[in-house]
């Protein structure tokens, strides 16, 4: 490879390399849901990197102890936009020690609020939320006799995520419910950082078989080894009476 075409490569030796830029108080949006689909090298390298008072934008900012949850046994966050609270010990004591800002938001305006950042659209109405405390302080307009709420983009400086399949021009493809909160942070971030499970050459994946385009991706790591927490398919019990289990990506 020429000088100029490393240069220009989207592909980083290390989560670490990929995160080189990774500065105090960035926000950070991040794939997965519950701890399916997470991007946990590049989660790795954001608790590595010492960064204080982040803003993590996800459905739930780690889950038993696990995943994000890392990052907040840090004290590294500050602020947390998520939907999701319970099942995750060191949020709720944060939140409720007024250590760490809570945003939560339904989930589908969550994911709505993600979509649109990456769609270049500023904010959008929707019936979700009117009435609660969800609305509070925000524009209400009636639309078909409905009262709807006044939703703004999310437009996180960084997205990390993590995909089963990815080739060098940031072309991904995800494993079944993985894509989850995946696609959306990725479209969402300024800087998109995706590990992927396989590195492929360029032109292996067909097309119409890409879930997420090149463009969304400034950035990649080839992470083949995972830990995963649930993702494990139980059969029937073996002769000395415990089950198999497999792993999945």
């Amino acid at each position: 490879m020429s000088a100029a075409a490393k240069s220009a490569s989207k592909i980083y030796e290390s989560a670490e390399a990929a995160l080189f830029d990774l500065g105090e108080g960035a926000s950070v949006a991040v794939g997965g849901f519950g701890l399916v689909g997470n991007p946990e090298a590049l989660i790795g390298a954001v608790a590595a990197s010492g960064a204080r008072g982040l803003t993590i934008m996800s459905n739930n900012c780690g889950n038993q102890g696990r995943g994000l949850a890392i990052l907040l046994q840090q004290r590294q966050v500050a602020r947390v936009v998520c939907s999701f609270v319970g099942g995750n010990p060191d949020l709720e004591t944060q939140m409720l020690a007024g250590e760490v800002e809570v945003e939560l938001n339904p989930q589908g305006t969550l994911a709505e609020r993600l979509r649109a950042g990456g769609a270049g659209i500023a904010a959008f109405f929707t019936p979700t939320g009117a009435g609660t405390v969800v609305a509070e302080g925000k524009e209400v307009r009636d639309f078909g006799g409905r009262p709807h709420v006044l939703e703004t983009a999310l437009e996180p400086d960084y997205a990390i995520v993590r995909a089963a399949v990815g080739d060098p021009f940031g072309n991904l493809r995800f494993y079944r419910t993985s894509r989850n909160f995946n696609p959306l942070a990725a479209m969402a971030g300024r800087v998109t950082i995706a590990e992927v499970d396989e590195l492929v050459p360029a032109g292996a994946l067909d097309p119409d078989d890409i879930h997420l385009p090149g463009i969304f991706v400034q950035r990649l790591v080839h992470v083949p080894e995972h830990v995963n927490f649930i993702e494990y398919r139980t059969v029937r019990p073996s002769p000395s009476g415990h089950p198999k289990r497999s792993p999945h990506r």
